[in-house]
């Protein structure tokens, strides 16, 4: 999607700033002695956009100061590099930034801590989230909206089959199995057991991680040494290797989110690795599938070390350290990530909560029946390890995926690949020393 911005590396971060402020000029001046005004970026367009600005106008009423809502790219790719942009350059343009998940080890020493401004509050939210927000003891960022990795079904072809949605990847892979054969033997050719992302980028990072952590295996430990070469991770691999061509299409490997959700979608695939926010469009009026999709939490790995983990996503709100109004930017993300913020936004945009009782809230359940069936999914959600490697996030994902991609397409066996992997990631260890 081409973004509203246009080319920021043509122009200063002054000028990049005015490019991207459509909705309200790069004027900052304050409109009286006691009324200061704010910038924040947090949503590139549509619905997101929409319940960003009624926020802060929200908080706007409370306090009587003013907040510059920021237009930045929808690409995250792109955002991330405006944001590098501007923060190196110690501009105080934007106060608040929306952040993605793996970004806190990235941008962290251009943030306050949070720490100080949010209370007890970081206690209501997901462990995970807080944790991966947290850097080198300081919160950086207040988790706003979550996302985590999650196993969509035909429930209609499973109760045919006589099937529950399965625990284990080995159930699914039977199940998908079993209901494609006979499915096509029934004339439905078209018809495949399992869809996900395979395409190589952060999305396979994504999948794979998935399948790693959900055997008991890591790409790096807590303290930072490499763990990607062992039995655990290599196993995990060579099983999703197995479904290419079997019960997922050979060009899975070339799918990201919108491309599996397509096959699911139209009735062409049994089961599908994806995000939450899938259900709504799968039961959307046109939908071929609506009214029999089910999700649960993705499947378990073999034995004792085996669990359900989905990776985990979403967004986060920071303060820049270039603030001029650093305690009042800290209000902002303190109300903007209320209980009662993000209630409004789960009612009327399906975001995501942070906030562990939304998930038990009648209001919230009713307008989103399936956010309890995800509470599992998002409590026992996987963090990609950005907050170990920090500023080599970035080059750790891309040479996972590589990897993964290599071991999924046959090229390499997954022992070889994952071994040269390893190597590659103790030489990056030793070079940034995380």
């Amino acid at each position: 999607m081409r973004s509203s911005w246009g080319s920021f590396g043509a122009c200063g971060v002054a000028l990049t700033l005015c490019c991207v402020m459509p909705l309200c000029g790069c004027s900052r001046e304050h409109t009286n002695a006691d009324s200061a005004t704010l910038s924040i970026s947090c949503g590139a367009l549509g619905v997101e956009l929409k319940l960003c600005t009624e926020g802060v106008r929200r908080w706007e009423q409370r306090t009587g100061h003013r907040v510059q809502i920021v237009s930045t790219p929808n690409s995250s790719t792109d955002r991330l590099a405006l944001y590098l942009q501007v923060l190196a350059s110690g501009s105080s343009d934007l106060d608040v930034l929306q952040i993605d998940v793996v970004w806190p080890g990235i941008l962290a020493s251009h943030f306050i801590d949070l720490t100080p401004y949010l209370g007890d509050a970081p206690r209501e939210m997901f462990p995970a989230l807080v944790e991966n927000d947290t850097v080198d003891g300081r919160l950086v960022a207040a988790p706003w909206f979550t996302d985590a990795g999650v196993l969509y079904y035909r429930a209609d072809l499973l109760k045919a089959y006589g099937f529950d949605p399965p625990t284990t990847w080995e159930e699914l892979t039977h199940e998908a199995q079993t209901i494609q054969d006979e499915e096509r033997a029934k004339g439905h050719q078209g018809l495949w057991g399992f869809v996900w992302q395979g395409k190589p980028y952060e999305g396979l990072t994504c999948n794979a991680l998935e399948w790693v952590a959900s055997f008991g295996g890591s790409i790096l430990a807590d303290d930072g040494s490499v763990t990607v070469d062992g039995p655990k991770a290599r196993a995990a691999l060579e099983m999703a290797a197995g479904w290419v061509g079997t019960i997922s299409p050979p060009g899975v490997l070339q799918y990201d989110e919108e491309a599996a959700r397509g096959v699911f979608q139209t009735g062409n695939a049994v089961f599908m690795r994806n995000w939450p926010y899938a259900w709504a469009l799968a039961q959307s009026g046109d939908s071929p599938v609506r009214g029999r999709v089910g999700v649960v939490a993705l499947p378990r790995g073999p034995g004792e070390a085996g669990r359900h983990v989905g990776t985990l996503g979403g967004w986060q709100l920071a303060v820049s350290r270039y603030s001029k109004h650093p305690e009042l930017a800290a209000d902002l993300v303190r109300f903007l990530t209320s209980p009662e913020e993000q209630k409004r936004r789960a009612i009327e945009g399906a975001y995501n909560p942070t906030i562990v009782s939304l998930y038990r809230d009648p209001e919230v359940l009713e307008a989103n029946p399936f956010f309890g069936k995800l509470f599992d999914a998002f409590a026992h959600a996987v963090a990609r390890p950005s907050g170990i490697v920090g500023p080599q996030y970035n080059r750790v994902s891309n040479a996972f995926w590589r990897a993964t991609h290599d071991v999924l397409a046959g090229t390499e066996p997954a022992d070889e690949r994952l071994g040269a992997l390893a190597q590659e990631l103790r030489r990056l260890r030793a070079r940034a020393r995380w």
